[in-house]
């Protein structure tokens, strides 16, 4: 058996809530600190030379590389937002090779461009690959009902029954309904509903009321969530971030 640690949380573009305060640089450290082996980020920047402009420690370089730097050699990234200055998505750092990945367009408006970024990781000592999904669902409650649908669909095609999987990211789910349907249609368990009876809250960072963010997992041996300190955290993104340990056969 293998234990690995993840760490789910949207970056916000690398601004705090309201884009008061560009925090990019100290959000890599915090996220460096907690030394997870795989790590979900969603609203990562790919490009934006509007805020380059005017924000004179931005990040040049696509900020899942800036993040990843030294410490996570794989990265893959998936653009789902693209506008006249830039674009953003969702990135996966590992620590293990990434041999395959692609992103999934779950679009149902384009005022909200989503995408579910699925990578197969390759770990030594393991036989079966693992695959991870990072999600980033819309906030109108009938969108995110779409897009839960297209993820069981895109499970059920993408990821072979018996291997080991994780989903992670932002569900936006404020009204609690995600666990059932993922549950029910691809048999998913999220870890802090399965430990502590509940989603963990997430949002706003500074005085988390809703539960938003998740980490769900199928075909693992155990799973443990980590309870991370508020912070730095409350003062990097909208979103606190969500990290656990989980065991792999």
């Amino acid at each position: 058996m293998l234990a690995i640690k993840v760490l789910t949380v949207n970056i916000h573009k690398g601004f705090t809530a309201l884009n008061r305060q560009y925090m990019l640089p100290e959000l890599r450290e915090a996220v460096r600190s907690v030394a997870a082996d795989v790590v979900f980020l969603q609203e990562v920047t790919g490009s934006n030379t509007r805020h380059a402009a005017l924000t004179s420690r931005f990040a040049h370089e696509p900020h899942y590389e800036y993040l990843a730097d030294s410490i996570w050699t794989q990265y893959a990234y998936g653009r789902n937002s693209v506008y006249t200055h830039g674009h953003h998505g969702n990135a996966v750092l590992s620590k293990f090779p990434i041999v395959h990945f692609q992103n999934r367009d779950v679009s149902v408006s384009q005022l909200e461009r989503r995408g579910l970024l699925h990578c197969v990781l390759n770990i030594p000592l393991l036989q079966t690959p693992l695959h991870v999904i990072c999600v980033h669902f819309n906030l109108l409650s009938w969108h995110r009902s779409k897009q839960l649908m297209q993820l069981c669909t895109f499970v059920r095609e993408v990821v072979p029954p018996l291997a080991p999987l994780i989903v992670a990211g932002d569900f936006n789910d404020w009204e609690e309904r995600a666990c059932a349907v993922l549950r029910n249609d691809a048999h998913l368990t999220e870890i802090f509903v399965s430990q502590q009876g509940r989603a963990a809250r997430t949002f706003p960072a500074r005085l988390p009321i809703l539960r938003l963010d998740r980490i769900y997992v199928r075909n693992v041996v155990s799973h443990s969530p980590i309870h991370l300190p508020p912070t730095p955290w409350r003062h990097l993104s909208d979103h606190a971030p969500l990290a656990a340990t989980i065991e792999l056969n």
